[in-house]
């Protein structure tokens, strides 16, 4: 499993840290914390960019 900084996140988005940011404090993002370092690993990006995709209904 990896673990991203909020920078590399950011990047991987292609949005600002802030907005990084915004969405671990509004819960939409999960993160875990190593002592005083914020962690979000491959597993919370991949259910964040899930709960993103239009659920379809048929």
């Amino acid at each position: 499993m990896q673990a991203y900084t909020v920078e590399q996140v950011a990047d991987m988005l292609s949005i600002g840290r802030d907005k990084v940011y915004y969405l671990l404090r509004t819960g939409q993002l999960r993160s875990i914390k190593i002592g005083k370092l914020r962690r979000i690993t491959d597993q919370h990006l991949a259910d964040f960019i899930t709960s993103l995709e239009p659920v379809d209904e048929a």
